[in-house]
């Protein structure tokens, strides 16, 4: 059987990144669209073997260049999306709304056989959060253009290429203590990037066509605990400290001014909502594809860069020592 051609834009993300390794050694021809073929071409060369993987240069509003694109694809993903906005365009409606439109069109107009988007869990309730309201107006879009796409809303995705468990992991590693925003009762059900691209390869290879499903971890963790299981993980002892929410705002609106900020007032209302499942849609266990990694056993495996010795301060390493220091008392 021919190969299926899968368009995939945003590629260069830890999403994109895994759902490229996996679909290749399925034996799909992946065309992996990116802003930047200089800085992020290499990394996407080496995900698949030769043959499998076509890495094309694009602005993804440059619709003459994607047309093309859709010409010899059966199937599109976009995995497109900021947490905050920039310049020179990046706004929440256009990454958000405008562009998976645009998709979703041309979906429809060369007869994909599927569109796959990936929005974001808790979006309904978050009715004050710019980010959410342009999420949920970009999958009104998409199902107004193209009724059959199915659209995944993860809780956090985390993996050694993450910007969340390495990004907290290096902040609780410097700072001596930590901010508890609305008291880290936020809840959370994190999902591995590999159960999350087991979703995606079995929507793909079994035509599932769900419209909305979430997919959620086997967990549910507080913000709170999160940072106490990084905490023990890192071997680090800090102080959480619960703050006010004016200072909590204060502090957003001063963070957002930075290039990368680690918070914004947008996030920070983002906080307020659970980011669990609503129990309106299907789930990923729903279509058969249970998560199957737990939020300990996968950030063991890379929590070790962030601990004082390395992987050699691991309890590994000390049951060695021990199992030594009896060895010679014998």
């Amino acid at each position: 059987m021919k190969a299926k051609n899968v368009l995939i834009f945003g590629c260069s993300g830890q999403i994109g990144r895994s759902i490229v390794r996996k679909l290749t050694k399925e034996n799909y021809t992946v065309t992996a669209v990116t802003r930047n073929i200089h800085q992020k071409g290499l990394v996407l060369k080496t995900l698949g073997n030769a043959g499998f993987i076509n890495i094309v240069e694009s602005n993804i509003f440059d619709e003459t260049k994607i047309r093309e694109l859709f010409k010899k694809a059966d199937i599109c993903i976009n995995l497109v999306g900021i947490l905050y906005e920039q310049k020179k365009g990046n706004t929440f409606k256009n990454i958000h709304t405008v562009f998976p439109s645009l998709l979703a069109k041309l979906s429809k107009e060369y007869k994909l056989k599927h569109f796959i988007h990936l929005s974001a869990l808790g979006i309904n309730e978050a009715i004050d959060s710019e980010y959410a309201k342009s999420k949920l107006n970009g999958e009104n879009e998409i199902f107004a253009n193209f009724p059959l796409a199915t659209i995944l809303r993860p809780s956090i995705v985390y993996s050694v290429e993450d910007q969340f468990t390495t990004s907290f992991m290096s902040l609780l590693s410097k700072l001596p203590f930590f901010p508890l925003y609305y008291g880290g009762n936020t809840r959370f059900a994190p999902i591995h990037v590999s159960d999350l691209t087991d979703t995606i390869s079995y929507i793909i290879s079994n035509n599932i066509y769900s419209k909305i499903i979430e997919c959620v971890g086997p967990e549910i963790i507080s913000f709170k605990e999160i940072l106490e299981r990084l905490l023990n993980l890192i071997d680090k002892k800090r102080i959480l400290l619960p703050i006010p929410l004016p200072i909590a705002e204060l502090s957003a609106r001063i963070f957002e001014i930075l290039p990368k900020p680690l918070i914004t007032s947008d996030q920070l209302r983002l906080l307020k909502y659970d980011n669990i499942l609503s129990g309106k849609y299907k789930t990923n266990s729903d279509i058969g594809i249970p998560s199957r990694r737990y939020f300990n056993d996968e950030v063991k495996k890379y929590c070790y860069m962030w601990r004082e010795g390395g992987q050699f301060s691991t309890d590994k390493y000390i049951s060695i020592k021990d199992s030594k220091k009896k060895s010679n008392q014998n």
